[in-house]
């Protein structure tokens, strides 16, 4: 028999899931050892197996959060199977969990999930997904203007043209649609970096334009209202932080949203490394720590707010460069607090 306590007759499925394929450890009742099957992540890959289980009522199923979204959650759901998206980060490890494979994955998944060691996230219901991938949609837009207008300024200096004043003001852009320079081959790249540009702040203003109705619609539009009653919060900085954050309940206060996001004090503990990335040259955080940190910092650094530890708008500014200057927020103890109210 098991030593682990688990009511009587329940079925504990842990699945490590990729692109193409899910492994299934199966822990039945009173056995210590789950038996794994590797199946294809398809709709009828998995309904046949869940099916060849039996009572739905009786499964209890998880796997982590990742790229692969919340599907297979709602599959399972639908199907009767109960199901858990637990957080990567907050999975026990011990010291001799070194040795990483589908099979030992899905295994521990299933142990840990009898013994109820495992933190489920809260999963967005699909209208609320639909609208935070709008979201990223403009965050990624973002990103390709501040590189555009990289390319083009590099260019330039390269050639000897300088600007020393702020950039991408009105001046900055009349200086440069001033620039003139002998090399017709030189002037035809200038003009497509200045056309890539135009583009960018064209699609930017476009997307910007879409999402403006969302924060007036149903499921954010109640915490997207309330946030903008806190000075400094626009309606679309508060649809973003809404769309991110999804469940504002899980920060009991606001030094718990400043760990989430990563924008701590020096000398204070940051967030828990599991929740990054690893590249290999350094720590990427993920696309909501993003996100949300950028939008935060980026008021922190403009408006001259009382700030947090040291430097916290400059400080993510150089180590993760992500700050969105497009919108201004209000400094981040004045978003958080107190968070358990906006829901």
């Amino acid at each position: 028999m098991s030593s682990v306590a688990s009511p009587a007759g329940l079925v504990h499925l842990g699945m490590d899931t990729s692109k193409k394929t899910i492994v299934i450890a199966t822990l039945w009742p009173g056995e210590e050892i789950p038996v794994t099957e590797r199946i294809a992540n398809e709709e009828a890959a998995v309904r046949r197996f869940f099916g060849r289980l039996g009572d739905p009522s009786v499964l209890r199923s998880c796997y982590e959060a990742g790229p692969g979204g919340y599907d297979l959650y709602r599959l399972l759901t639908s199907m009767g199977v109960a199901c858990d998206v637990v957080a990567p980060s907050l999975i026990p490890k011990g010291g001799s969990d070194k040795v990483k494979t589908d099979k030992r994955d899905a295994c521990r998944q299933a142990r840990l999930h009898r013994a109820g060691e495992l933190t489920p996230v809260r999963v967005p219901t699909q209208a609320e997904e639909a609208v935070r991938d709008l979201v990223r949609v403009r965050a990624a837009l973002v990103d390709d203007r501040k590189r555009a207008q990289q390319r083009l300024t590099a260019v330039l200096m390269r050639h000897g043209s300088v600007w020393t004043g702020s950039y991408w003001t009105a001046a900055h852009r009349a200086w440069i649609d001033a620039q003139r320079f002998g090399e017709p081959a030189l002037a035809a790249a200038i003009a497509h970096y200045r056309g890539t540009l135009a583009t960018r702040e064209a699609e930017l203003a476009a997307i910007e334009a879409g999402l403006a109705p969302w924060a007036r619609r149903d499921p954010l539009a109640g915490p997207v209202a309330r946030l903008g009653c806190y000075r400094g919060i626009a309606e679309l900085g508060g649809l973003t932080l809404t769309a991110e954050i999804i469940d504002w309940r899980r920060f009991p206060a606001a030094r718990a949203f400043m760990s989430c996001t990563g924008l701590v004090g020096l000398g204070e503990p940051a967030v828990d490394r599991d929740s990054f990335l690893d590249r290999g040259q350094g720590l990427l955080p993920p696309p909501h720590v993003i996100q949300a940190a950028g939008l935060v910092a980026q008021r922190q650094g403009e408006a001259g707010e009382e700030r947090v530890g040291a430097g916290l708008g400059e400080l993510a500014a150089d180590r993760n460069g992500f700050l969105d200057r497009s919108q201004g927020l209000l400094p981040p103890p004045q978003v958080a607090q107190p968070v358990a109210e906006i829901y």
